[in-house]
């Protein structure tokens, strides 16, 4: 067709795992462009580049929520030492500067396009054959592109309950909250999913009425053990949240308040209520409806609109991909997109065969009581392997801040389940120890024994050291929690939850080929080290008092470089690396 521009791919979404895919490419020599349209809610909300994440989702959610937790640091301040004025929260303010700092961050992702020299056109896309798309602009300008390789990464929108009386016309959702100039004073939120009970949390931090309806399970993907600890501290910090109840209605009263009906599901009991704001979070729909998918050829789940990939990314078109949240079994999380469109790009380009991994995907639930997980959850396990090869350790546990103020810390909790090596945490904070030990879950190594304190900082604790002997009772633990599939937990009488990590556990009494302490800064994970791999603590330091560094009791070409997180970590072969402070090391037998 005449007037058509031609590329190496073409990239269709502006979120995290389309940009990351095309400027991937870009910087690997291929001709990108990338089209993007934002579709404005049913309220008229509109945003710029950057997706999801960026616009409505992680960002601004990050920082209302950190928003939130200050209010609770302030009121623990004076426990401290503060004399911290109980000031009210300006959400005016609050807005004014999320808005402005995602607004930096659209204005970012255009200068890095430009950078890498890819053509972005904020055009609305549709297939018209296999190897083009048409954009319409919002003025009605069409545009064709084509290219040899396309990728759709158009992520995913809220779902609205269409079928209750007010919901469209009266309600927001999680794509309208974060650019509300305006409190949104008292308000309902509805639904089960993490969504949900974030934007709730996060709201009564700020201290709105906030009222949750549940219609049944509350994160129902989870761990429903963990799911009811966070739903219990919700309800224990101001949440009302109404269980087993549906929305039937929602009208607009004359001083614009809204006024919502409901059903008790279990006594068919009528009951309504008034707020200033509904807030619907009952699940997310693919970007696909109207990308006429059916002209280029591109299957979809019928029941979810999600499109069908390969391990490879592909589509049921060998040359069109689809990445993120738009793709059929796909984690709807940013850091895989984003590492998904990276390696589809680099594959593309002849410079890997690498695929995405997409098991023990790491996550965290931002409540007020932030919930970390990685692997499957109790339930899942069991379903999987019976019930009779599940076995469960579980601790509750006090956060040392928590002490002073004399929170209440009922529901800080970590779980492990086994012999899959799941890793459930809950408390404070699990977000940077869920990604730091999730690599442990997917390829870890079993022969290891792994023990946590469950402490706010860095702490020092004895654990046993080179040349140390290994107890009878120590043996008997190790095999008894590797024949449970548990690397295992080495909980030793004079400090509870520290331990060591080993090579190889001897089967009988004998010296220890290596070993650190672990100390974890916040919430704990436990998991199953899996096969083949060594977790080390900082290798290169030297240690105080003519000790040697950690590096010297690995076995010699064990250490193949330095880690990309930093220079305190090392890996190679075999060895997966674990976030340690500067200087710690191996020192003499007995105390670290």
């Amino acid at each position: 067709m005449d007037g058509r521009q031609c590329y190496d791919l073409l990239v269709i979404g502006g979120g995290s795992g389309g940009l990351a895919c095309a400027k991937e490419a870009a910087q690997l020599g291929k001709k990108v462009a990338v089209v993007d349209y934002v579709e404005p809610s049913p309220r008229g909300t509109r945003w710029g580049l950057g997706g999801t994440c960026v616009n409505v989702g992680c960002i601004p959610k990050k920082l209302m929520h950190q928003a939130a937790l200050l209010g609770g640091m302030i009121r623990d301040a004076p426990h401290y030492g503060w004399g911290v004025a109980q000031a009210p929260h300006s959400w005016a303010t609050l807005a004014d500067a999320v808005q402005n700092h995602v607004k930096s961050l659209n204005w970012g992702h255009r200068v890095q396009l430009q950078d890498r020299k890819v053509k972005y056109f904020n055009v609305k896309a549709s297939f018209v054959d296999t190897h083009t798309v048409c954009g319409v602009s919002k003025g009605g300008e069409e545009t064709l592109l084509s290219a040899e390789h396309i990728v759709i990464a158009t992520g995913g929108r809220p779902r609205y309950p269409t079928h209750i009386e007010g919901a469209l016309e009266y309600g927001i959702t999680s794509d309208d909250l974060f650019w509300l100039k305006e409190s949104p004073g008292k308000t309902l939120v509805v639904g089960a999913s993490y969504v949900a009970l974030e934007c709730a949390g996060l709201l009564t931090g700020l201290g709105l009425d906030t009222t949750v309806m549940i219609r049944s399970v509350p994160l129902r993907a989870f761990d429903q053990q963990m799911a009811s600890l966070v739903t219990e501290h919700m309800a224990g910090h101001g949440t009302r949240i109404l269980r087993g109840c549906a929305p039937e209605k929602v009208e607009k009263l004359p001083g614009q308040q809204l006024r919502v009906t409901w059903v008790d599901l279990t006594s068919d009991r009528k009951d309504a209520g008034t707020f200033d704001t509904v807030l619907w979070a009952i699940g997310r729909v693919p970007e696909t409806a109207s990308l006429n998918l059916e002209k280029a050829g591109v299957h979809t789940n019928p029941v979810t609109g999600k499109i069908l990939v390969d391990a490879q990314e592909a589509t049921s078109v060998p040359h069109i991909y689809a990445i993120g949240d738009v793709a059929e079994g796909r984690p709807e999380l940013t850091p895989t997109a984003i590492m998904a469109g990276r390696l589809l790009a680099q594959r593309l380009s002849g410079r890997t065969s690498d695929l995405m991994d997409y098991s023990s995907v790491p996550t965290t639930v931002f409540t007020p009581l932030e919930y970390g997980c990685v692997g499957l959850s109790e339930e899942a396990a069991v379903a999987r392997h019976g019930e009779e090869h599940v076995e469960v350790y579980h601790a509750f546990y006090k956060p040392l801040e928590f002490t002073v103020p004399q929170r209440d810390a009922s529901q800080c909790y970590i779980k492990v389940s086994v012999p899959m090596g799941l890793a459930w945490a809950h408390g404070p904070p699990p977000p940077p120890l869920t990604m730091c030990l999730s690599d442990g879950v997917s390829a870890g190594a079993p022969q290891l024994v792994l023990g946590l304190h469950f402490g706010p900082a860095w702490r020092s604790y004895s654990g046993i050291c080179p040349g140390d002997q290994v107890s009878p009772q120590e043996c008997q633990l190790i095999r008894h929690s590797q024949a449970a599939g548990l690397s295992s937990l080495l909980c030793q009488a004079t400090c509870p939850w520290s331990g060591v990590f080993r090579q190889h556990p001897p089967d009988g009494p004998g010296p220890v080929t290596w070993g650190v302490a672990m100390f974890i800064s916040g919430t704990g994970l436990c998991p199953r080290l899996a096969k083949g791999s060594l977790w080390v603590f900082s290798p290169q330091n030297a240690c105080p008092g003519g000790g040697s560094s950690l590096a010297s009791h690995v076995p010699e070409g064990r250490l193949a470089g330095t880690h990309p997180l930093g220079p305190d970590l090392q890996w190679g072969p075999g060895i997966r690396a674990v976030a340690a402070p500067a200087g710690l090391g191996v020192k003499g037998p007995g105390s670290w």
